[in-house]
């Protein structure tokens, strides 16, 4: 299994969170690789945690920006985040048939989709309307 690639079309055009953006791809295939490799179930915890709280702490700031520039798509962005972060829970909590290639593809799968779409569409209208700004 491949882990996910940065690819040009997750840019935002604002350098600092296209930073933070590639951070939590690593995150991901941090997780994936340690499911793989059959780590011990305290390392894949670990990853999945570190994973959560770095999606987490990025969404809480990014929400905090647009309320703060009063954002017309403040809800549906946030909206967005949330089934992220409950999608993920899922596989956290659920890995299916624990088979670790079936689990390590659905968490690449789920992340990699949601990347390709969000950053596209949310991210990029959200730092269009913002302009460079401190992260």
């Amino acid at each position: 299994m491949a882990p996910i690639a940065w690819k040009p079309e997750y840019s935002v055009g604002d350098p600092a969170v296209d930073h933070e953006h590639r951070e939590l791809v690593d995150l991901v295939n941090v997780a994936a690789a340690a499911i793989l490799d059959h780590r011990p179930d305290a390392d894949i915890d670990r990853s999945f945690g570190d994973l959560l709280r770095a999606i987490s702490a990025h969404f809480a700031h990014e929400e905090l920006q647009m309320q703060r520039a009063a954002y017309d798509q403040f809800p549906p962005h946030k909206a967005d985040h949330e089934r992220l972060i409950d999608a993920l829970r899922e596989i956290m909590d659920d890995p299916g048939d624990h088979a670790a290639e079936a689990t390590a593809r659905r968490l690449t799968a789920a992340l990699e989709a949601w990347f390709s779409d969000h950053f596209r569409t949310h991210d990029a209208r959200l730092h269009r309307r913002l302009g460079p700004h401190d992260h």
